[in-house]
């Protein structure tokens, strides 16, 4: 069979012809390192459009098939299948020397990962595309990315959702019509390196036991511990470390893995010793007590405040539709962290207006906001004179690009733009191009041929706060703030995410998520990437602790370049990994800045709110981690 078509031809370009390999998985869960695949598809493509193989098996994976409604893979008929190890080498044939391609890769790429580990075996890949992440840089007329919704855009026939074997031959549709809507672009694509992972990445770790108490503050002489408190210990101890941090535990304290400014006590029996928690315990005041002196108050520890109830757990009423979704200026309970050794993000000068949404305009809001509806692509000018015409495109009610894609419906030409490699490419497609006076008169103008969606996404300033909607008696979504950026050759961007509690700090090192380690101990909070100019915090807000008060998501330039030269940073946030963006920020540092603040996710009552920061630091990463209380060595 093939799957080539005269509507989908592969384009002849050696940088969009591959051997590719798409893959589909079914899984009794979402999480890699726990769940287990119930079912796999593999279809091999070449560079010329050709099927060169196919394979597909159900798989028994000696566990609870888990959500029987979404996949219909019941015991029953799993039972006889092979187990994965029977099938890892057939699979591992078709993979090797190709690029895996799925849709949300890193999912299918992580649990074939996994199951290869269990197998004792490596997973033969070292490029994957995600036609997800393509797809976002395409950026169709589609009111969300699933599947299904990409398959009738594409004209793509589907037959039989959650089939393993039918989504591959979905995705090979997909897959053909995204690369050539990309070529047709110009866009490079987002494949993404996969080295080989060490087995201990494989290997779950023993999640902290999160503190159900708010933190007292310090411990005063002489008095009593008291549930909440935050404990550090350092140097060697009479009694088992473990044992400690146990009965600590048990106790209600909070046991951490670093010491800072909201550190209630250091415990130590070498108070002169010279070990980085000792020395930043007498550099923020923090109080000392040998072991002894411990274990004696931990025999009469007062009780705490608990922390309040988290979202999931509250009565939440019905929450308008996304597209509908408020955004307001920054609110003044709603502040960046107060970070050492980190300026204090100043607010907004004035209050921002919000455009109404796409489908709800009316004349007198296009007088007012003239770009309504525009996606508007600045080229040329030096960093500070862009990032004035993308704030002036907000300002005007128009949504700012970083990249072609097929949403944009304007370009501004700034001094030295028309030198711009994508000049070619906006020329073939007759896109409408400007000089920089027309941002100062600009007409609500027809559009001309250029898609736009139903909904489109709300346009979010710099400091805007939304209300994450939440489902009235149905599980709340998992959330997914995705970042991207033109496409560097000089540097690499990292995103990462901090989840923090009252005291805007982490309880322990592994709530500091970062390429080194991706997941929080229970998976709610992860790093995802789509490719080289792209990752993704996805947040589960409704797993997470009590004492988990905010996440702040931050990018860092890793080497000598700044901010300055990346250029914007753009966010947009989406209640699933393939669901419509209900909002979108073009963030601007200045020029210097190698770290930034891109937003927060923060609890207010009920709710979780996701609030723009767009602020730059000349420092690097490891000031910025070390100030929301990560143990990193010097």
């Amino acid at each position: 069979m093939s799957l080539a078509s005269a509507s989908f031809t592969v384009p002849a370009r050696g940088d969009y012809a591959h051997d590719w390999a798409l893959v589909d998985v079914e899984t009794s869960g979402l999480m890699a390192r726990r769940d287990r695949v119930l079912s796999v598809a593999v279809v091999t493509i070449g560079p010329d459009g050709e099927q060169t193989g196919e394979f597909s098996t159900l798989l028994n994976p000696g566990c609870d098939p888990g959500p029987v409604e979404v996949h219909g893979l019941t015991a029953e008929r799993l039972q006889g299948a092979p187990t994965f190890d029977q099938v890892a080498g057939r699979i591992g044939a078709m993979l090797q020397d190709r690029v895996l391609v799925a849709h949300n890769a890193q999912f299918d790429y992580d649990f074939l990962a996994h199951e290869f580990a269990r197998a004792r075996m490596w997973l033969p890949v070292s490029q994957r595309l995600c036609t997800l992440a393509l797809n976002r840089q395409v950026d169709p007329p589609t009111d969300d990315m699933k599947l299904g919704t990409l398959a009738a855009h594409y004209g793509v026939p589907q037959q039989n959702a959650h089939d393993a074997l039918d989504d591959t031959r979905v995705l090979a549709g997909i897959l053909r019509a995204s690369l050539r809507e990309a070529a047709r672009l110009d866009l490079p694509l987002p494949l993404v390196a996969c080295p080989p992972r060490a087995e201990s990445h494989f290997t779950p770790q023993p999640p902290k036991s999160p503190c159900a108490y708010r933190n007292p503050g310090r411990l005063t002489p002489g008095g009593p511990l008291q549930q909440g408190m935050k404990i550090a210990i350092t140097g060697e101890t009479a009694h088992a470390r473990a044992e400690l941090v146990g009965r600590a535990v048990a106790a209600g304290l909070n046991m951490m893995t670093s010491v800072s400014r909201h550190t209630s006590v250091l415990v130590t029996n070498e108070p002169t010793s010279a070990s980085a928690k000792a020395r930043r315990a007498a550099a923020e005041g923090v109080p000392v007590i040998e072991e002894h002196t411990f274990l004696r108050l931990l025999a009469d520890v007062q009780p705490g405040t608990a922390h309040e109830a988290s979202a999931s757990s509250a009565v939440i009423a019905p929450v308008a539709a996304p597209a509908t979704a408020r955004v307001r200026a920054t609110e003044p309970e709603s502040t960046t962290a107060p970070v050492p050794e980190v300026p204090v993000l100043p607010p907004p000068s004035s209050d921002v207006s919000v455009p109404a949404p796409r489908q709800a305009r009316d004349s007198a809001s296009t007088l007012n906001k003239p770009l309504t509806g525009h996606r508007v692509l600045v080229l040329g000018g030096i960093h500070a004179d862009a990032a004035a015409a993308r704030t002036h495109v907000v300002r005007l009610g128009g949504s700012a690009a970083i990249n072609l894609s097929a949403s944009v419906t304007d370009v501004v030409l700034l001094t030295g733009g028309e030198k711009d490699r994508r000049m070619n490419r906006i020329t073939a497609l007759e896109l409408p191009v400007h000089d920089e006076h027309w941002l100062t008169a600009p007409t609500a103008a027809d559009q001309g041929t250029t898609p736009v969606r139903a909904q489109a996404p709300q346009v979010m300033p710099r400091g805007g706060v939304i209300d994450l909607p939440m489902p009235h008696g149905t599980p709340a979504p998992e959330w997914y703030v995705t970042a991207s950026w033109a496409p560097q050759t000089g540097c690499e961007i990292d995103v990462v995410a901090f989840l923090l509690d009252e005291d805007e700090q982490v309880t322990s090192d592994e709530e500091f998520i970062f390429y080194g380690a991706p997941e929080s101990p229970v998976g709610t909070v992860r790093l995802l990437t789509g490719g080289p100019a792209e990752q993704t915090i996805a947040a589960d807000l409704a797993s997470l602790p009590p004492a988990t008060r905010k996440i702040v998501i931050a990018a860092a330039i890793d080497g000598a370049a700044t901010f300055g030269a990346v250029g914007a940073i753009q966010i947009g946030a989406a209640p699933s990994s393939s669901g419509a963006p209900i909002a979108r920020s073009t963030l601007d540092a200045a020029t210097t800045e190698r770290t930034m603040l891109l937003a927060e996710i923060y609890r207010r009552g009920p709710l979780w709110r996701l609030r723009t920061v767009g602020q730059g630091y000349n420092h690097g990463l490891d000031t910025l981690a070390r100030g929301y209380g990560v143990d990193i060595a010097d």
